[in-house]
């Protein structure tokens, strides 16, 4: 589904990646892992339009997209939940949905995918119409991933997640990620919490300063001294 080759991007005179090569196939769960400042949100913008790369190619579903901007790739089917929710905390939860929809025009089946969304996150069900921005962490967290859900995504791009969540609130987000892919979605994860990631993820991909130091299964990668030391704290 999902094909980089030799991925840079730069910011003024700073390369914050460096020419990485990965893919992800249909179906697939996969998680990029690394220390803050490795590359790994640059990397998703470039995937989901919002930086444009400074060389290599990105493939999804075997048309180039590297430079394709961010709504075209949304009507594509690729969406990012960025690092930060980014919701709209004076719309409520319906409303920030139906953001998610906005490019759509098969309003029934947009119908049908309310129903979806507050199935898998049933959080959001019995808040539909709060206003976003009374949301606690982990519900906003939800909504994100809610709203890009409303695009009828085939490949989600997802960034740190668990991020200053309370420990409860992360594993109920997990479980709705296990929930998204189990419904049909492919996913890319980014997150800080890589024991979490590597447990959920079937693959990684480790990024060290731009580049791609490390890709195998997860099991191996839970396995390896290296990761161990550098990311499970062992």
């Amino acid at each position: 589904m999902l094909e980089v080759k030799g991925l840079r991007v730069s910011y003024g005179g700073i390369n914050a990646v460096k020419g990485i090569d990965f893919d992800i196939a249909e179906g697939e769960l996969v998680t990029l892992i690394g220390a803050n400042g490795a590359g790994k949100t640059t990397t998703l913008k470039a995937l989901a339009g919002l930086v444009r790369p400074a060389a290599g190619g990105i493939l999804y579903n075997g048309k180039d997209i590297t430079a394709r901007p961010a709504f075209e790739l949304v009507r594509q089917g690729l969406a990012l939940v960025p690092e930060g929710r980014g919701v709209f905390g004076r719309l409520t939860v319906d409303e920030n949905l139906a953001m998610g929809a906005y490019s759509r025009r098969d309003s029934t089946r947009v119908a049908a995918d309310f129903d979806r969304v507050y199935g898998l996150l049933p959080r959001l069900a019995e808040r539909r119409r709060q206003l976003a921005g009374t949301l606690s962490g982990g519900e906003q967290q939800m909504l994100a991933i809610g709203r890009a859900l409303m695009s009828r995504p085939r490949l989600l791009l997802l960034d740190e997640p668990s991020m200053g969540l309370a420990p409860l609130m992360v594993q109920k987000i997990f479980e709705a990620i296990r929930a998204i892919v189990a419904d049909g979605a492919t996913l890319l994860l980014v997150e800080q919490n890589a024991r979490l990631a590597l447990e959920t993820c079937q693959r990684g991909y480790v990024m060290e300063s731009g580049l791609i130091t490390a890709a195998d299964s997860s099991a191996r990668l839970l396995a390896d001294a290296r990761v161990r030391q550098a990311y499970l704290g062992e």
